[in-house]
């Protein structure tokens, strides 16, 4: 395979849709695509298996789409919807039979140790019970895995520090409410976009859909696909209104970048 392959694992928001205890047209809605976990994508390039965030679904993400290898584990921010799965990594540890590298900011790095602070100790000679083998990889700048170059891009996520990341043509950027001057730059000539659109409605911490669909004009991508969305948003009915080269990205969908 050349070029890029981009799977969404999850398009939702924090909560996932449907909400626990909701019963709205949206999470009660038959169509698969309005079903929507925790946000995550796995990206693939040269026989190299990527996964971006570690949601509370991870396993189940993972035995639906048959994922079989992850590589390394990169991180946007520490919070609970992206991260506290990752205890489910073991499992990729046993089938490739050794350590995964996780790459993450110094901040997001210091949450990790606090709340799997055990996943990133030696591995015991004879295990009790076997649990992660990572191995910290702090993200501060420009960083290589495999043949590629990944780009942090700095956003705002209300008054939170988080990243986005450009892969080649390729940026993912969730969990954002502003996007600084200089990230713009940053994401200048990209050909793929995937961007963070909650719902119709402003939002203090996440673009909303109006908001992602100005941001994504201003970007320019060939391709956008939208993304972290909550309940109040069908998928079919919401992209028959949106612009061309925009749509809402659904769970399980894949799409391929070409170098």
């Amino acid at each position: 395979m050349t070029g890029i392959e981009l799977l969404f694992l999850g398009t939702g928001t924090s909560a996932g849709v449907p909400m626990i205890g909701c019963h709205c047209p949206v999470c009660s809605s038959s169509d698969p695509r309005d079903k929507r976990h925790r946000p995550s994508v796995l990206v693939r390039y040269d026989g190299r298996t990527i996964l971006i965030d570690t949601t509370p679904e991870l396993r189940v993400q993972c035995l639906a789409y048959q994922i079989d290898r992850i590589d390394d584990v990169v991180y946007t921010h520490a919070h609970a919807d992206h991260m506290m799965g990752l205890d489910d990594v073991r499992r990729f540890n046993m089938l490739i039979d050794g350590p995964i590298d996780v790459w993450a900011s110094e901040g997001t790095e210091q949450s990790l140790d606090r709340v799997f602070g055990y996943a990133f100790l030696p591995p015991h000679a004879k295990p009790a019970v076997f649990r992660p083998h990572l191995i910290h990889r702090r993200i501060e700048g420009t960083f290589q895995i495999g043949s590629r170059t990944w780009m942090p891009i700095p956003l705002l996520h209300a008054e939170n520090h988080v990243l986005g990341f450009r892969i080649g043509k390729l940026a993912y950027c969730t969990d954002v409410s502003t996007i600084p001057e200089s990230s713009f730059e940053l994401l200048k000539g990209t050909d793929t976009l995937v961007l963070d659109a909650l719902q119709p409605k402003p939002h203090p911490a996440h673009f909303s859909l109006p908001q992602a669909i100005e941001a994504a004009k201003r970007i320019g991508a060939r391709q956008t696909y939208f993304t972290h969305i909550t309940h109040n948003m069908f998928h079919a009915e919401t992209n028959a209104t949106l612009p061309v080269g925009m749509q809402l990205a659904h769970d399980g969908q894949i799409v391929r970048v070409e170098d």
